[in-house]
């Protein structure tokens, strides 16, 4: 990722942390098919033997608390220092990390299962390859991953957001494209899911779990 855009990225999730904790770190309770996808995630990593899951972007680790809670040894990377302090405020029993999700300090195989929940959409699409190149090392032979993203073919900047100044992309994604993107480094699809949009001003949004091959 250019280091301008990082950096910026970096900055905005700060100020939205500090500024909008009570929003961002907000329940999944709305969201029953998120909650039974994780729960069919967390399913078949335990299946595979290995419990060791990072939730990759995961801002205030509202997903990777419910993870833990399903049984896996789960943890948070986000590139923004202001949600990672949310995070351990929130969740002080649990481990989150500093890191970028094109590069991450793991060694290779050694996760069970990678979560990238609503936050591959601000890579730019012409890195999703080394993108999931990455997610392909970190990952076991067997081991899962799950996608959410909202679904589309443009992409999106702002420059506000619930009143605070920021410099966001939101890139939208075709499920088709990831297919063929993820299959090329190397994953098996196990399954992709969409949910229709709440109205005619919101995207679909998809979901998908694939596999590294074993």
């Amino acid at each position: 990722m250019d280091a301008s855009f990082a950096a910026a990225l970096r900055d905005s999730y700060d100020a939205l942390a500090s500024e909008h904790a009570d929003i961002v770190a907000s329940s999944l309770d709305d969201r029953p098919l998120d909650r039974a996808l994780f729960a069919t995630f967390a399913e078949l990593v335990r299946a595979g033997g290995n419990d060791l899951v990072a939730d990759v972007g995961c801002g205030p680790g509202r997903v990777t608390i419910l993870l833990s809670d399903l049984g896996l040894d789960a943890f948070g990377i986000d590139l923004s220092p202001g949600m990672l302090a949310l995070a351990r405020r929130t969740h002080p029993h649990l481990r989150f990390e500093e890191g970028s999700m094109l590069a991450m300090d793991l060694p290779d195989a050694a996760l069970g299962g990678l979560l990238a929940y609503y936050s591959i959409i601000h890579i730019p699409w012409d890195q999703r390859p080394q993108l999931f190149a990455e997610f392909h090392r970190v990952l076991a032979p067997g081991g899962v991953l799950m996608l959410a993203f909202q679904i589309g073919t443009e992409h999106r900047h702002r420059s506000e957001l619930f009143g605070t100044p920021i410099s966001i992309t939101w890139y939208r994604q075709q499920p088709t494209d990831l297919a063929v993107l993820l299959q090329d480094a190397g994953f098996t699809l196990w399954t992709t899911t969409i949910r229709e949009p709440e109205s005619p001003k919101t995207p679909a949004h998809g979901f998908v779990i694939a596999r590294k091959a074993t």
